[in-house]
C-alpha cells in the first residue's frame, strides 16, 4: 500500500510541474499594430453604372484599399463621366497626381495638379487639392484654394469652388481676375 501512496504522490508532483510549464507567455514590449494597405491593386479600372447606364469610370496605375473601407491612389487617378442617356459621351473629366476615396464621407480627395475639364463647353479648372462628393455629385475646394478657370472666352482666377459634378456650372467665393483670351482680346 506505501508504494501506491507512492507513486500517487509522485503523480501529484509531476501534475503540478506540467500546469507550471503550460502556462502562457507574453512577449515583452509594445504591441506591433499593421495600418498599411490589405490590398493593392495595379491597373485599375473601375465602372460605376445606374440602371444600366454608365456614370462614370475610374481609372488608376495603383489601388491601395484599408481595412476602414478608404482607398488610396498614390500614384493618381482619373474619373471620367458620361452623359445621362447612357451613351458613351465624355461630359467631364477629373484627373490629379493622388487621390484617396473616404467611404464614411463618400467623398474623392484629388491632390496635386488637380485638373478638371467639361468636354461639351470646353471649360477647364485647375487647382492644387478638390473634393468630388458622390452624394451630392459636387465638386469644390476650400475656400481658400486657389484656382483658375479657362473657357473659351475668358480666364477667371479666384479662391473656393463649388461645382456640379459635369462642372457645367460653377461659382467662386472670391474672384481675383476675369480676363479675356487672347483670341477674344484680338476681335
Amino acid at each position: 500500500m506505501d508504494g501506491l501512496r507512492c507513486v500517487a504522490g509522485g503523480g501529484v508532483v509531476l501534475m503540478a510541474l506540467g500546469l507550471v510549464g503550460c502556462d502562457k507567455k507574453t512577449a515583452a514590449g509594445p504591441r506591433l499594430v499593421y495600418n498599411g494597405p490589405f490590398m493593392e491593386t495595379t491597373n485599375v479600372l473601375t465602372l460605376v453604372s445606374d440602371s444600366a447606364k454608365l456614370k462614370f469610370q475610374l481609372t488608376a496605375p495603383l489601388e491601395q484599399q484599408f481595412e476602414n473601407g478608404d482607398v488610396i491612389y498614390p500614384k493618381g487617378m482619373k474619373v471620367t463621366f458620361y452623359s445621362a442617356d447612357g451613351k458613351k459621351t465624355v461630359i467631364n473629366t477629373l484627373e490629379a497626381k493622388y487621390g484617396k476615396s473616404d467611404k464614411a464621407k463618400n467623398l474623392y480627395i484629388m491632390r496635386g495638379d488637380v485638373r478638371v475639364m467639361n468636354v461639351p463647353q470646353e471649360q477647364r479648372l485647375n487647382t492644387e487639392e478638390m473634393f468630388y462628393d458622390k452624394s451630392k455629385q459636387l465638386i469644390y475646394t476650400d475656400s481658400a484654394m486657389f484656382v483658375k478657370v479657362t473657357t473659351p472666352t475668358e480666364y477667371v482666377d479666384g479662391y473656393g469652388l463649388k461645382a456640379n459634378q459635369n462642372f457645367s456650372r460653377y461659382s467662386m467665393k472670391k474672384v481675383t481676375g476675369v480676363f479675356a483670351t487672347p483670341q477674344q482680346a484680338i476681335k
